[in-house]
């Protein structure tokens, strides 16, 4: 399945090859996505790559050959497809009549307001309401709480506006963690965590935002991801 930017970017270079018979170049790709630099680019290309959509010639300058198209572009379903089945996902057999459901405990957990995903916003420090979460996202370490997301770069992690985050309070984070960073003691946003010898980069999950790079006296970590609750 592709992301959106991901769909509009194997799109516009389809249209390009068919229209001219060679691919956009990147400063052509940046601009028809409205992206802020090239290295988002470079990251869509290599998804698209990597799925299997697009070749990469080598020694050849703009040289990217269109392998398939999804069925939203005209592409033919993939024969024999089957949905994969990861194993230990349920019982194979159907469920013994003497054993009964498992309850699932909720657990209430403080919603601190809202987090962006995107340009950080002030800092979160009040309560505005609370929300019921299971008890299996809770890790039984250190303080819970929630925080409304509003903002779109975090969404090739999976998160997307509107949903709720189930965060851990913690000052530390290892590198790759989701974590909510307060910056510069003003503002709050939530990004992957990376040191980089004195510094800190707070990384987007979307090509369209470029990572931050900031002193390590310059951001604080208030939490780590734990979990999700999306409402449809």
């Amino acid at each position: 399945m592709l992301t959106k930017k991901q769909l509009d970017l194997l799109e516009f270079i389809h249209k390009r090859v068919q229209a001219d018979g060679v691919p956009p170049s990147f400063d052509e790709m940046k601009a028809a996505l409205d992206l802020r630099s090239k290295s988002g680019i470079h990251r869509l290309i290599t998804a698209l790559e990597e799925r299997g959509f697009i070749r990469r010639l080598a020694h050849r300058a703009r040289a990217i050959e269109i392998v398939k198209l999804p069925e939203s572009l005209g592409g033919e379903p993939t024969a024999g497809f089957k949905p994969r089945v990861i194993e230990g996902d349920r019982p194979s057999g159907p469920r013994p009549a003497n054993v009964e459901p498992v309850a699932v405990h909720a657990i209430e957990l403080p919603v601190m307001g809202r987090i962006a995903a995107g340009v950080p916003i002030e800092a979160i420090s009040h309560v505005s309401h609370q929300v019921a979460v299971p008890g299996s996202m809770i890790s039984g370490r250190g303080e819970h709480y929630a925080l409304e997301v509003r903002g779109d770069s975090m969404i090739d992690a999976g998160i997307n506006d509107g949903d709720v985050v189930v965060i851990r309070e913690t000052s530390v984070a290892d590198n790759g963690d989701i974590v909510v960073a307060l910056v510069e003691d003003q503002e709050a946003t939530l990004k992957r965590f990376f040191r980089r010898g004195n510094a800190i980069a707070l990384e987007a999950a979307n090509p369209a935002y470029e990572t931050r790079v900031l002193p390590e006296d310059k951001v604080k970590v208030q939490g780590r991801l734990v979990g999700l609750i999306r409402t449809y």
